[in-house]
């Protein structure tokens, strides 16, 4: 059996999906369904079992998971990168990580978990290393609090445990994260509501709607996934993203191409997101490419393309 944590929601639904794709549906997912509609996610695929993610902590740390578990590939987080409530964000980020790498580590299973670029802050360097990481928000600091924890003990681990600081991810099944979803996913919605794409104006030396970021899609991250939950025993943090950086105007301006409407307004920088917001992010993946991952990464427009097609546009 193996176990999706976050099963139902953007990432781990998509690597559900891929995991039906490659025959396996001996799967256990475990999730949150406060949000009822992420049902959907799940709709149409195959699972053995589904687990709240409170009672999935609780049976763990009591010792009553029973069974063979291939591997563990977790998903599950509290995502708001604009939320202010400490004790929620650190029991989802770091509390269910910590219980959930105490099981993997004490029964030997593979582990391979989400950890997020947001760690990185307003950082120009984006290798792994501490002295490179500097969150702008509770989000990107829980994310950071668990690596480190890793870090103190991966030592003492005899399986794979490995993080994956996920850049910016986007594709299909991410529409019910409301405000949390892609770049793509926001413009793509106002261009169906209004014609119009909304950018921010310039910030931190950067013309208007030229912030640039590391778009990674979906389909890759969950290759990047199931390489390390399936091969040798490795052990560390990697990012996950394609070593690309690619502004929000090529985003918008690719989905206008490709809808054959629309046009690009430039708005006021929020001051709420003054001193939180990265203006830029591109991944170094030397790691990852020494790790043995060598395949290549799906193209912008690509992974845009595929994204409009499945969601039906």
């Amino acid at each position: 059996m193996l176990i999706v944590t976050g099963g139902a929601g953007f990432i781990g639904s998509n690597l559900v999906r891929e995991l039906n794709r490659r025959g396996r549906t001996d799967l256990l997912v475990v999730d949150d369904l406060e949000q009822g509609h992420k049902y959907r996610n799940l709709a149409d695929l195959v699972i053995q079992d589904y687990m709240d993610r409170s009672e999935f902590r609780t049976r763990i740390e009591a010792g009553q998971m029973k069974g063979s578990i291939e591997a563990i590939l977790h998903n599950g987080a509290c995502t708001d990168t604009m939320g202010t409530d400490g004790r929620r964000m650190l029991d989802h980020n770091f509390g269910d990580s910590k219980a959930i790498l105490d099981f993997a580590i004490s029964r030997r299973i593979p582990l391979v978990y989400a950890s997020s670029a947001a760690i990185y802050g307003r950082s120009r360097a984006f290798e792994v290393d501490p002295r490179n990481e500097c969150p702008l928000n509770l989000y990107g600091w829980s994310k950071l609090v668990f690596d480190q924890h890793v870090r103190s003990r991966i030592a003492e681990a005899e399986s794979t445990v490995v993080g994956l600081r996920y850049f910016n991810v986007y594709g299909p099944r991410e529409q019910h994260k409301g405000r949390m979803m892609s770049v793509l996913h926001q413009l793509l919605a106002q261009l169906r509501s209004e014609g119009v794409c909304r950018l921010f104006e310039g910030t931190d030396g950067f013309a208007h709607g030229e912030q640039v970021r590391d778009f990674i899609f979906v389909d890759d991250i969950v290759d990047i996934l199931l390489f390390f939950a399936e091969g040798p025993i490795r052990k560390g943090i990697y990012n996950a993203g394609t070593g690309e950086a690619h502004s929000f105007n090529a985003i918008a301006r690719t989905l206008i191409h490709l809808l054959g409407q629309g046009r690009i307004d430039y708005i006021p920088f929020p001051e709420n997101l003054r001193g939180h917001y990265q203006s830029y992010t591109q991944a170094d993946i030397r790691a990852l490419r020494a790790a043995g991952y060598d395949r290549p990464f799906t193209p912008l427009e690509t992974g845009i393309q595929k994204t409009l097609m499945a969601i039906g546009d």
